[in-house]
């Protein structure tokens, strides 16, 4: 074929061929666009119904946390309420006690003013008694002067002289009655008088021994103590079984318990908080777990070291344990522990002096006031609830549980060791210095006793004995007589009562003798 031909066949046939390759490739780019257009639409569906999705959770998620919240508000709010209605109740409490009180106040006022009419009437009757002596005495005076011849001042001695010689007998002997009827109802005025002003003075006795003090670095501490909303000092009260009061004085924290354990338990726990500056509701309780199981471990230590010194044998675990509770109660400023401890030894000491068995007098002597441990848990008194646990923990002697019971004549005494007991008791617990008071007041207060009682008219000498509790008056026969004995007695009494303090009470004996001597040749 001619080239040209050929040239003009292949250009027209490349021409077709871009043609439909041009075509073919546009074809397919709206194929491919078409394509993307519906992909990018799923996408934008599956996205949106997502959104939906997400959004209903979101939605649900919010009315969850807002009913929860609600919920946390709503208890919240009822626990305050409760807290307002316990305060509201001990307020109400307060103000019955101090109605009470306001009532028992008015009560004594209206005695006292009864009392003060009395002494009025008394008065004026002593009044009227007085204008009717002088009368008498006038009256015999006069008769004395027109019989005798005396003049008026003669007359006047003699007659006085009578009267105060009459005067002075009548009063020795209503003094004498007086003092027989007292003692007939002493001891129910006295059981009486005791539970009136133990009742009285509770808050200043209580205040001194059933409150201890925790040192604090800054007031800031005070306010960790007691937590949000009072959450770290309720958690405190609960755990310890004590009250915790936090006030306006800077530097301290007061913790209050009638239980000694209890409250020692409590200052230490207190004091490790503080140390540890940790201070909330989980924390709070493991420390108060842990001093717990030391104040018990320490307790037994202290009730195997008692048990050693007194070398009194192998002794219950139980017993220990009440012993070494000892060392937390006082009786009258004495330490119990260190009181039985004294008593064993005294025990021992005399028990050896008579041939008797060392070991079990210190065995009687250091379990006596074992009942002092529990005698706030249990019924009775301490010698019978002494008794009754020496019993039940092992302790089968008669001879110890004798002692327990009797060291303090509530039963009778038929056993040796019960009254090497009692000697020991009264021994420690009125020796000098046994209640915390030094040997110069001790005897600077037997002096005064003996100067006051000495410097009464008709009196010879005066002695104190029993460590001051007693004082021996010796009186000139001569010049006193057995009435004027008895009203010396009796001022002596009142006037001790008046210018000394002592503890307990004091006995007053004041002896009158007349002793004739002669010689026979």
């Amino acid at each position: 074929m001619d080239p040209l031909v050929l040239v003009a066949v292949g250009c027209v046939a490349a021409f077709l061929g871009l043609a439909i390759g041009y075509l073919l490739t546009r074809s397919t780019s709206q194929a491919n666009l078409d394509a993307f257009h519906r992909q990018s639409e799923a996408i934008l569906r599956t996205a949106h119904e997502e959104a939906e999705a997400l959004k209903r959770q979101i939605e649900l998620k919010a009315r969850e946390d807002q009913l929860q919240l609600r919920d946390s508000l709503t208890r919240e709010i009822e626990t305050l309420r409760g807290e307002l209605r316990e305060q509201e109740r001990r307020l109400d409490k307060r103000e019955d006690s101090l109605e009470e009180k306001n009532q028992t106040l008015t009560k004594k006022e209206r005695q006292l003013e009864n009392q003060r009419s009395k002494m009025s009437e008394r008065r004026a009757e002593a009044e009227r008694l007085l204008q009717q002596a002088q009368q008498l005495v006038e009256q015999h005076s006069a008769e004395l002067h027109r019989l005798s011849g005396l003049s008026r001042e003669q007359a006047e001695a003699v007659l006085l002289s009578r009267l105060e010689t009459q005067l002075s007998d009548t009063l020795g002997l209503r003094l004498q009655r007086f003092e027989e009827t007292l003692k007939s109802t002493t001891e129910e005025r006295a059981r009486r008088v005791l539970a009136t002003a133990i009742h009285r003075y509770a808050a200043e006795h209580t205040a001194d021994t059933t409150v201890s003090t925790v040192d604090i670095p800054s007031d800031e501490m005070k306010g960790r103590i007691i937590g949000r909303e009072g959450r770290n000092i309720r958690t405190f009260e609960k755990a310890t079984g004590v009250d915790v009061i936090v006030d306006d004085t800077p530097g301290v924290v007061v913790v209050s318990a009638f239980d000694n354990v209890r409250r020692e338990i409590a200052r230490l726990a207190m004091t490790k908080l503080i140390q540890d500056g940790r201070i909330h509701p989980s924390r709070i309780e493991e420390v108060v777990t842990e001093t717990q199981t030391e104040m018990e471990k320490h307790i037994q230590e202290l009730g195997r070291q008692a048990v050693d010194e007194a070398n009194i044998g192998p002794l219950h675990e139980k017993l220990v344990q009440l012993l070494g509770r000892l060392k937390f109660r006082t009786s009258y400023s004495q330490n119990v522990l260190r009181h039985s401890l004294e008593v064993a030894h005294l025990c021992g000491m005399m028990a050896d002096e008579l041939g008797l068995d060392g070991r079990l007098a210190r065995r009687c002597g250091l379990l006596h006031d074992i009942g002092k441990a529990a005698d706030h848990e249990m019924e009775g008194g301490h010698p019978k609830i002494g008794a009754d646990l020496a019993a039940r923990y092992g302790e089968k002697d008669p001879d110890v549980l004798h002692a327990i019971l009797g060291h303090h004549d509530d039963v009778t005494i038929n056993h040796i060791y019960t009254v090497l007991v009692a000697a020991a008791d009264a021994i420690s617990a009125s020796r000098p210095g046994a209640r915390r008071e030094t040997l110069e007041k001790y005897v600077k207060r037997l002096e005064e006793l003996e100067a006051l009682a000495g410097g009464f008219p008709g009196v010879e000498q005066a002695y104190a004995i029993q460590a001051g509790r007693e004082i021996r008056v010796i009186a000139n026969a001569s010049r006193t007589s057995d009435a004027d004995a008895q009203r010396v007695c009796h001022e002596i009494a009142r006037a001790i009562e008046q210018q000394l303090h002592y503890p307990g009470e004091i006995k007053v004996t004041v002896i009158r003798e007349t002793r004739a001597t002669s010689v026979a040749h």
